[in-house]
């Protein structure tokens, strides 16, 4: 990275308040490093703004190891400063500016990890995750603590247009970061200034929007289709194979006009009315003869 000598002596002196004698800037290896943000991430999980304050005091002084394996013999690094950086020109695909917590990390160069700092700047080792325990889990379309009480949404679905995922907040501790092949957090890594793919997430996140809202109309479609068979036997009016035919290659607003239409038949000759217990099962095997035929 490259630095400017005030930026080096404020830096240094920031990193020495964790080492037992004081180092110059020849002999540690410093890393920008973004942990996580407010993005909802491939978990489906995002931190709110609240979360993102706390963890920006509890990760200052927290050691980086590899693949979230605990062993001491994994410790490579270590935050010693951090910081949040919005960007109000950038939205999330909540619609929200785009917020992230960003830290600066030192290596001792050595021999041992010589390779490893040269894969660093490479662009080899670079993606990082966070591990940290949040006391509050809400779900974003009802707002209940998935933790304490529960809730029907999944996450991942739509729900009236709306992504369903779990927000973090309320957090207890921070513990680690690691270098990991694939992070929960899709922009989480190693940089040298800020930058990422926030708009390519944004058209991830939209894809899986588009595809889901298709497949519940297709759903609906075929629930529609369905329904028509049924109007047609209650108007009274013999199988119109034409015209289910026809409504196979209708759109859905063409599926409402006719599924309207029948309505308005079925109403005019007085069964729209609710049947009577005893002739409901009469008519739903009529009704399967009528679709088998």
């Amino acid at each position: 990275m490259d630095f400017t000598q005030q930026d080096q002596d404020a830096l240094l002196q920031e990193l020495n308040q964790f080492t037992r004698r004081t180092h110059t800037l020849d002999e540690v290896y410093l890393l920008d490093v973004l942990l996580c943000d407010n993005e909802v991430d491939r978990d489906f999980e995002r931190f709110s703004d609240s979360a993102l304050e706390t963890l920006k005091t509890l990760f200052v002084g927290k050691t980086g190891i590899f693949d979230h394996d605990p062993s001491g013999k994994n410790q490579t690094a270590r935050i010693f400063s951090t910081r949040l950086e919005t960007h109000p020109e950038q939205l999330t695909s909540t619609g929200v500016p785009y917020t992230c917590l960003k830290a600066n990390a030192y290596m001792v160069r050595t021999a041992g990890n010589a390779d490893f700092i040269r894969e660093i700047d490479a662009g080899i080792k670079k993606e990082v995750s966070i591990s940290c325990s949040a006391r509050s889990h809400t779900c974003s379309i009802c707002g209940k603590d998935r933790r304490l009480t529960g809730c029907p949404h999944v996450q991942g679905e739509l729900y009236q247009g709306m992504l369903c995922h779990t927000i973090l907040s309320d957090i207890t501790d921070a513990y680690e970061w690691s270098f990991v092949a694939v992070p929960a957090q899709r922009n989480a890594g190693v940089t040298k200034q800020y930058g990422g793919s926030a708009d390519h997430d944004r058209i991830t996140v939209l894809q899986k929007q588009l595809q889901s809202q298709q497949a519940q109309l297709s759903a609906a479609e075929e629930d529609l289709r369905k329904e028509l068979v049924t109007l047609c036997y209650l108007s009274g009016q013999p199988l119109q194979k034409s015209l289910l035919q026809a409504a196979e290659r209708m759109t859905f607003p063409e599926l409402l006009d006719l599924r309207q239409q029948l309505r308005n038949e079925v109403r005019s000759t007085g069964n729209s009315q609710l049947q009577p217990a005893e002739e409901k099962a009469k008519t739903a095997a009529s009704l399967q003869q009528f679709q088998m035929k």
